[in-house]
């Protein structure tokens, strides 16, 4: 087997400029979703939501969301949307962002879904070189690599969550795999808790279960921004969050 060197990112969040540097060096770029930034809970000034409605608004809903007061955030996005076409603005905040983002992704690039992006949108902007997956795999330097894109459901109601079954499907659908590839964690108390949210955000336990029973070599994911636990082994499997690439601007290296 050839000497291999795969670059992995997630949780991109609008960082176009760091994107355009992150396939540097690599043989493939393997991008895990979570392309736009709607809202940037570090600097309450960045993404869709303020570019909408100010960054005090913003703050408000952090702080809402944080406190897991949800009812209340969502009565008071109800209150800024009103009078707005959400759909269209959402719509058309999303596709400048993404048309920046997919012009600078490298040849190749193998990408599935976050849980908060807009999985109809992706093939009027992946390029030639870049190969969409979701349920799905394709070979890599002799390797066989897996994707399951998207998010499960959540009091957040991001655009692209999906019920359990039809989550473990993909998970199913995919086989025997040497590298499993999601945007959420497997269902591990310190892989899916966030320190600086300090809540758990939910982890997939189809995505487990593959582990025990496929043994892939590694389960690569990203999704909680401030892990509690980066890496962990569980039986054959090296599962590592490839990080928050939004903070970091690093892509996570794998070679073989």
């Amino acid at each position: 087997m050839i000497a291999m060197r795969v670059h992995v990112v997630s949780d991109v969040h609008g960082a176009a400029d760091a994107l355009a540097t992150a396939g540097d060096g690599a043989d493939a770029l393997v991008c895990l979703g979570d392309l736009i930034l709607f809202l940037d809970y570090a600097d309450h000034s960045r993404g869709i939501f303020p570019d909408l409605f100010g960054t005090e608004n913003a703050d408000r809903i952090v702080e809402l969301r944080t406190a897991r007061r949800f009812t209340e955030a969502r009565e008071l996005s109800r209150r800024l949307w009103d009078g707005i076409d959400r759909t269209a603005a959402v719509e058309a905040a999303v596709r400048r962002q993404y048309e920046q983002m997919f012009a600078v992704l490298p040849t190749p690039t193998y990408a599935t879904y976050g849980n908060v992006d807009m999985p109809q949108l992706w093939p009027e902007y992946a390029g030639p070189g870049t190969t969409v997956l979701d349920g799905e795999t394709v070979e890599i330097g002799g390797r066989t690599f897996g994707f399951v894109g998207g998010g499960l459901r959540t009091p957040m109601r991001t655009p692209f969550e999906i019920d359990d079954e039809t989550y473990a499907a993909k998970v199913a659908a995919l086989g025997p795999v040497d590298v499993l590839c999601s945007h959420i964690p497997p269902a591990v108390p310190e892989l899916c808790y966030d320190t600086v949210a300090r809540r758990f955000e939910r982890g997939s336990e189809a995505l487990l279960e593959a582990i025990h029973t496929v043994r892939p070599k590694y389960a690569l994911f990203g999704h909680v921004h401030q892990p509690l636990t980066r890496r962990m082994r569980i039986g054959a499997t090296e599962c590592v969050n490839v990080g928050h690439f939004n903070a970091t601007r690093t892509p996570y290296v794998l070679r073989w």
